[in-house]
Formats: C-alpha cells, structure tokens, sequence
C-alpha cells in the first residue's frame, strides 16, 4: 500500500498552517542550521592548507576559535530547531485528536457498539502520536536534510563540476531508491496498530469488569486472552521491524558507495594537481555531509512508515459517517411535548429489534414501559433521542404527538428537549457544578442551588465539604448510588426537557434513598411527558398508561386502569402474581 506525497502534504498543510509563524521560525532555524553545516569544513579546509603552506600559527588559532564558535553555534541552533518541530508537531497534532474525537461523537450508535472505547482510543492517541512523530521530525530531517545535499552540491560545483556531477548522480539514486523503499513496511506498520488498537481494546473491557472478573473466578482465562492478544501484536511489530531492515541494508550499501566514490574522486583530481590536501579533505566532509542526511532520511522513513499507517486509519477513521443526518429546521415547543411512533421498524444488523411499533402518548401522560429483556424498552428510548434511526416509520414529537417528525428537527434540539435518567450515571473527574451543568457555565449557580432545594436535596449538598466546588472522581468512587442517581435528576431539571425518560432510576438502591428519589420523580414529571422504563411493577403505579413489550411487538397498550382491571391481560396477571420483569 503507497500512500501519496500529496496526501501528507494536504494532511500537513491543514493543520499546520494555523501555527505558520511557528513553522516560519522553524524554516529560518533550519536553514541556519544548513549555513553553519557548510561553513565548517571550509574553516577546515582553510585550517589544513595554512598548515602544509606555512609556519606561521595565528592563522590557525584563528581558524580553530572560529571552529569552535560555529560549532557551538551549531548546536544551540540544532536544539531550537527541534524544540520548535516538536512543540509545532505537538500542537498540530493536538488539533487532529480533537477533530477525530468531536467526529467520532457525532457519528451513531451503531458505529460505537462496534468499537470498543479501548480501542477508539488507540486510534485517536495511539495512531495520531506516530503522526505527531512525522509532523515535527519530516519537516526537521527530511526537508532539512534535502536542502543541505543541495547546499552541497551547489558548493562543489563551485569547487569542481566533476565532483559535484558524481555525487549529484549518487544522490539522485539514492534518493530515487530510498523513495521506493518507503512502502515497504506500510502494511505490516498498519497491522500492528491495528492489533495494538484490539490489546486496547480488550485490557479496557477487562479493567472495566474487574469485579466481575474476579468474583467470577475468570482471571486465568483473561490473561490467557492477554496473552493471545499480546502475541499478535507482537509478531505484527516484529514483522514491520523485519521489513524496515531493508532500508537499513540499503543505507550501509550506500554509504560503501558513497566513501568509494569521494575518495576515487579525490585522490584522481589531487594527483592531477587540480585540489590542495585541504580541498580533498572538503570533498571527503561533504561527502559525509550528504551522506549523513541520507542516513537521517532513511531512518525518517521508518517513522514516516508508521505515520503512513496512522494516516490511512485516521482516513479510514473519517471516512466514517454517521446514518443520522443533522440538517433539520424544525423546533419544538416548550412544555410538555406529546410522542408518536407510527408504523415503526429498526433492524440492527439485519435482525429486527421493533416490528410494527405505533403508539401515542399525550403531552403531559405518564407511560409505563414493561418487558422482559430484549423486548425493545431500551432501544425505543434510543430512538427517541436519535441515537439509532428507524429503518421504517416515523417518530414524532410535539404538542399534538404527530409533528414534527423527529429527522426534522436539528439534533443538539431535540436532545435538549428529551431528557433521561438511567441506572448507570456518568461522572466526570470534575467538580459538582460542573457535572451538574456537563461544563455549560451559563447556568449561574443561583438556579442549580433553587434546583437541588426544590428537589429536597438541601441536606445532601449542605454536606459536601466544598459546595458546588467538591470534586468527584471519574468513577463515581467519593459518590454512593443514591447520590449519584440526585445528581441525574438535577441535571434533567437543569436542562428542562419536555419528554422525560427513566430508566429504573431507583432500582438499586436502599429504601431511604429510594422514597428521596421517589418525591424527586414526583417533582420531575409534574407537567412533563414521561416514559418510564420499568423492571419492577412497583415503578409504574404513577404511570397513566401501560405497554408491555415482547420480542420487538408490542402485546398490551392502554390505560394502567384499562389493564389492571382486565383479568385476561398480561398486566393484571403480573399484578396478581406479584412478579418482577426480568431485566
């Protein structure tokens, strides 16, 4: 696989243009680091000809201090030249981890049930660090090096146009044999950052069911996955490593030549009088000179292979798009927003999760949702909010329940209209304002405060130790369930949703907090729509209407007092029984 030239350099250009005055600096750092390069052998030079042509030894004093200055010239510069590549390298790159992040957020559900976060974050830091590599190393060793074979050339050919055409056309085959070596390890460099993307992916998923893991007595069977994940990897890298030996052959082969070639030429042109033991001593250096940019983009090519093979995921990365399109106009009415799904199908997969789904539900209505798990309650949720689209039929929400359709409405809307408290809460490393308002700090404190007051949540904030500013852990390690389930429920009164979704919100925790939540659910769904997705019968007793899901269809949809006092339907024989959903 061979990526084009110009492909980085669109890739370069994109995102290194906003740090132009930066990379100006670096292109004056690198083309005095080329001037003082050639400079020195002709100091040199001149060092070597004073000494065979005369005794007298204050010009050689003066040469060696001159030496010594660019010398150390040289290298301050050389170090400038690096730290500006790498902070330029780092700063574009930066801004390409944010662009794949914010794009990998927009796409569907779809996409992220596929991909683990391990290994999303493999090929957002892991993939986008090689080309931070090639970002700030290309521009410093590869241009840079480029131009001081030029500067070469252009001086020899000053010297002598027959020194300068022989190592011209030692050059030009280098580089054109370099340049054809440079795909060779593309594949196996993108395999390995492909199995590396997996190891991620895999140590995430473990990590993230620790307790699980070890209650169960797995733990033997998931280092054994390890290790089987470990060994992929590391035969991938071995075998990019294995390929990129070929260039490195090729560089000792060309320095062979290189020496051959300086040393023939300059014992010939010395013995014919036409160059001073100083003047071959030149040729020698420069001949080193070029040579050393030559082993510096041989290895480049190495990097640029690895970055050749973060170039192609990151594409591949791009090239992903997103089945729900975010182009609507429409918006939605404050208040209480009534929901119809008519005629509704989603197949994920090809397999149908939903078959023929129509129901309506007045603005301001309570619905209970029952069913065994996999029935479909969680992924009619999901399609409210446009996680997933529907593969056939229409969703609507508004005052009426018909309109507008979903698919009308621009998504950061809709989302802001639809609100939902689940089981699972997600914490951030943050403070508690913070994770109250998801970082919006044109909420001011003063209504967060009325919110958790008119929730009955005064005794609970007065005893955080620091207010709005306590910080929580990512984890949710400094928070109980119960507190982390208030924290939802002031985020959904904070947003002022129209549509409420609750997840069992309070299934899991201890009665106490249980009867808190229950009056804080009371206060959320005064003159809101609510759809409660429920696991245990107790959760619905508020709920105007009941339906009760069973493989993707819908078995019952009516009024709570319709069903309960039916004896024949499936609600009123769970009542009776007193049986749980299974979750």
């Amino acid at each position: 696989m061979e990526l084009p030239i110009r492909r980085y350099g669109d890739l370069m250009f994109e995102y290194l243009y906003p740090l132009r005055r930066k990379v100006y600096l670096l292109a004056g750092l690198i083309f005095a680091t080329l001037a003082l390069q050639l400079v020195n052998p002709q100091i040199i030079r001149s060092f070597i000809d004073t000494a065979v042509s005369t005794t007298n030894t204050q010009p050689l004093i003066w040469a060696g201090v001159v030496f010594l200055a660019t010398s150390l010239l040289l290298q301050i510069v050389g170090v400038a030249a690096t730290y500006v590549g790498e902070d330029v390298g780092w700063q574009s790159t930066n801004q390409l981890r944010a662009d794949l992040a914010r794009h990998c957020l927009h796409l569907d559900m779809s996409f992220h049930n596929e991909h683990t976060p391990g290994e999303m974050i493999e090929r957002i830091d892991g993939d986008v660090a090689n080309i931070a590599i090639f970002f700030a190393q290309f521009v410093i060793r590869i241009v840079g090096n480029l131009l001081l074979i030029v500067g070469v050339l252009v001086v020899l050919l000053w010297e002598d146009w027959r020194i300068s055409l022989a190592l011209g056309l030692y050059t030009a085959v280098a580089l054109y044999g370099l340049s054809k070596l440079r795909a060779i390890a593309v594949p196996a460099w993108k395999a390995a950052r492909e199995a590396n993307a997996e190891l991620m992916g895999f140590i995430e998923e473990q990590l993230g069911g620790t307790e699980d893991v070890r209650a169960s007595g797995a733990v033997p069977y998931v280092m054994r996955r390890l290790v089987e994940f470990s060994r992929v990897r590391m035969n991938k890298e071995i075998d990019g490593a294995n390929k990129s030996i070929i260039i490195i052959i090729s560089w000792i082969g060309l320095f062979t030549v290189g020496q051959l070639i300086a040393i023939l030429t300059g014992y010939y042109l010395f013995r014919a009088g036409v160059l001073t033991v100083g003047t071959v001593y030149l040729v020698i250096s420069y001949t080193n000179a070029i040579f050393r940019p030559l082993r510096e983009i041989s290895n480049q090519i190495e990097n640029m292979q690895q970055a050749a093979a973060g170039i192609d995921r990151v594409e591949q990365l791009y090239r992903e798009t997103s089945r729900i399109a975010d182009s609507g106009q429409a918006s939605l009415p404050d208040g209480p927003l009534g929901v119809a799904f008519e005629q509704v199908n989603f197949a994920y997969h090809d397999e149908l999760i939903l078959r023929d789904i129509n129901f309506h539900l007045e603005p301001g209505e309570v619905l209970g949702l029952l069913g065994r798990t996999g029935s479909g309650k969680t992924t009619i949720t999901r399609l409210l909010f446009r996680l997933y689209e529907v593969t056939e039929g229409v969703v609507c929400l508004g005052k009426n329940g018909r309109s507008p359709n979903i698919q009308t409405l621009p998504l950061a809307h809709l989302r802001q209209k639809v609100g939902m408290v689940t089981q699972e809460v997600q914490l951030f490393r943050a403070s508690v304002r913070n994770n109250l308002t998801f970082f919006n700090p044109a909420i001011p404190d003063d209504r967060i405060l009325a919110v958790l007051e008119d929730l009955g949540l005064g005794d609970w904030f007065a005893a955080l130790p620091n207010g709005l500013d306590t910080e929580l852990q990512s984890e949710g390690a400094s928070l109980s369930a119960g507190e982390a389930q208030l924290l939802a429920f002031t985020r959904v009164f904070l947003q002022d949703p129209g549509l409420v979704i609750l997840d069992e919100a309070s299934s899991r925790l201890d009665p106490a907090t249980e009867q808190l939540i229950e009056r804080a659910v009371d206060k959320l769904l005064q003159n809101r729509t609510g759809i409660i997705v429920a696991h245990r019968l107790t959760t619905v007793h508020r709920a105007d209407k009941i339906m009760v899901l069973a493989n993707g269809r819908i078995l019952e949809n009516d009024t709570y007092d319709t069903l309960a006092n039916n004896p024949d339907s499936h609600f009123a024989e769970l009542l009776r029984t007193g049986l749980e959903i299974a979750m």
